[in-house]
């Protein structure tokens, strides 16, 4: 198990642009298998972005518990997207905010895998708005900068 240091809001590095990986390599695949730790301790999140552990690499991964697992995306790109929904979101790099933002609730999208394999996927509700969060990260956008009505909320745990 190897935990990354996961970076905060107000580094520069959140808001700049990912590079696409062009060979997946070993340390691409350690990349992925330290995300996939950093994410999953102590249950704190349903997806990460690279840039969000201080690697400007176009690579997530999200598991929102559903029959899909852990699915980790390469080079991703968003091919289709239709139809809205609303939610409250929150984000590993922004802890104790969280605000409500429109995503699509459906989505296809294209990435490679571990393997350098191409798929397609398509997502609704959770997934898709996971995917899309993870993918604006990628962008250097975050949640924050979506929100519906301009509110940004402390959750309970929020330190002033």
């Amino acid at each position: 198990m190897a935990l990354r240091n996961l970076v905060l809001e107000g580094d520069p590095l959140l808001r700049k642009t990912s590079r696409p990986v062009e060979e997946i390599t070993p340390r691409i695949i350690k990349l992925l298998d330290d995300m996939a730790d950093t994410m999953y301790f102590e249950g704190r999140g349903i997806g990460i972005a690279a840039p969000q552990v201080g690697v400007l690499r176009r690579v997530f991964i999200v598991d929102v518990g559903d029959e899909h697992g852990l699915i980790e995306f390469i080079n991703p790109e968003i091919l289709e997207a239709s139809g809205s929904q609303t939610d409250n979101e929150g984000c590993l790099s922004v802890p104790g905010k969280t605000c409500e933002v429109e995503r699509p609730s459906h989505i296809k999208v294209k990435a490679l895998d571990r393997n350098g394999n191409e798929f397609e996927l398509e997502a609704d509700d959770l997934l898709a708005r996971c995917i899309c969060h993870e993918n604006d990260h990628l962008n250097g956008i975050l949640f924050i900068d979506k929100s519906v009505d301009g509110k940004i909320y402390k959750t309970e745990n929020a330190e002033d």
